[in-house]
């Protein structure tokens, strides 16, 4: 339910922090809890707003040197934000006002989920109605914005006993938080004593094509792993800036994963003379904060249309379905083009030298995760992102192969 669908006078007035709502005949007074910090895990930034706070993964001294729209829109896509918090709560409301991406010629996305985890398990979800919507075009890369309303998720008839709560908002689309309401006060949720896992990819990390925020591949295996995750992941945007890297050394973290490689090819920013050094620049500005934490280097999964064909990559869409092609020539890899395969053999090159002296420096080859065998079951349905059984599979391997037992970002 939303608050579009409550009667006229559901809403009383507000007296402090005190807020009137209707749940069939029963009024019920529900407490308002300010939206700060220490509730929100997943962001490093909280921005104060007219309409209320809007969670950051880069810090504002960051954001302030991007150089694009596109990339501002995709930091503040919330991708493995949560409000985590402890309550007794039967009732939680959220208030929020999205803001929805839809590019020109492609369909118009359905609304991003809200999803409710109580005590570490699936427990409802929905959309707030609504809300702003950025008309992306992708040719471009230019941007219009249609400002819309704020909305309301609700979660009704919880359990009185007292239990960890996590709103996990939505992946894809901007969410200025306004109001968190619940009918039992509110606590920061404990420590659990997990390892905090940062991750820095491109859209495929970032959870593009999964149908919920928990089914990204990096949020499966941070639960299949037991740890905390902070996801850094930029759609279309993992390219390897130094204002990330510096952002990255500044997080604390236990255990570092970085995949890298697809953007570079799709957006043909970079040839190989420069990807080398880009390479080391982006690892030493790591190691500068982080100088013996568990790092792994992930090279990209298969992606066909660039394992040997360079960028920059093209978005059609027929009229059914929306998909993806590498425009370069094969040729042009003898001037230094990169391929998937060129990145795959490169990074790996890089990691062998660096890990004689570094021995917390690993390797994983992104095919391991989904290859060949894999595409041919599960093929990626616009030929660059996985679906969301994709997403599950890539997640689960990833937290066997790199939290397993002697695995690169086992706990020690």
């Amino acid at each position: 339910m939303t608050s579009a669908d409550l009667p006229a006078d559901a809403f009383g007035r507000i007296e402090g922090n005190v807020h009137a709502t209707v749940t069939g005949l029963t009024r019920v007074e529900l407490i308002t809890t300010p939206i700060t910090s220490t509730l929100l895990h997943g962001a490093t930034d909280l921005e104060h707003t007219a309409t209320g706070v809007l969670p950051h993964r880069l810090p504002a001294w960051a954001r302030k040197q991007f150089p694009d729209d596109y990339l501002r829109m995709v930091e503040a896509q919330p991708t493995g934000v949560r409000l985590a918090f402890r309550t007794a709560a039967t009732v939680i409301e959220l208030d929020a006002l999205p803001t929805r991406t839809v590019y020109r010629g492609a369909p118009e996305p359905a609304p991003g989920l809200y999803e409710l985890l109580v005590d570490g398990q699936p427990s409802g979800h929905g959309h707030v109605p609504g809300g702003t919507r950025h008309l992306v075009d992708m040719a471009t890369q230019s941007t219009v914005t249609e400002p819309g309303s704020v909305g309301t998720v609700r979660f009704a008839g919880l359990s009185a006993a007292p239990k960890d709560v996590e709103i996990w908002l939505p992946h894809t689309e901007i969410t200025e938080l306004v109001a968190l309401r619940s009918d039992a006060a509110v606590e920061q949720a404990a420590d659990r004593g997990r390892l905090v896992w940062l991750h820095h990819g491109s859209s495929i990390s970032h959870g593009a094509n999964a149908d919920r925020p928990t089914a990204s591949w990096p949020a499966v295996a941070a639960a299949r792993g037991g740890v905390e995750l902070i996801n850094l992941s930029l759609r279309g945007n993992s390219l390897l800036d130094p204002f990330v890297a510096r952002t990255i050394r500044d997080i604390p973290a236990d255990r570092i994963s970085l995949k890298i490689g697809i953007n570079l090819t799709n957006t043909d920013v970079l040839r190989l003379r420069a990807f080398t050094p880009a390479v080391h620049g982006f690892l030493d500005t790591i190691r500068d904060g982080h100088p013996s934490t568990p790092l792994l280097v992930v090279s990209p999964v298969l992606c066909p249309i660039h394992e040997d064909t360079p960028g920059p990559g093209a978005l059609e869409f027929d009229g059914t379905r929306v998909r993806f092609r590498a425009t370069g020539d094969p040729a042009e890899r003898a001037a230094g083009k990169l391929t998937l395969n060129v990145i795959r053999d490169e990074l790996a090159r890089i990691v062998k030298q660096r890990a004689a002296e570094d021995s917390n420096l690993h390797y994983l080859d992104g095919r391991t995760l989904y290859g060949e065998q894999d595409y041919a079951e599960l093929p990626l349905p616009d030929e660059l992102h996985p679906d969301t059984a994709t997403h599950r599979r890539i997640g689960t391997r990833f937290a066997d192969i790199a939290f397993g037992a002697n695995g690169p970002l086992a706990a020690n």
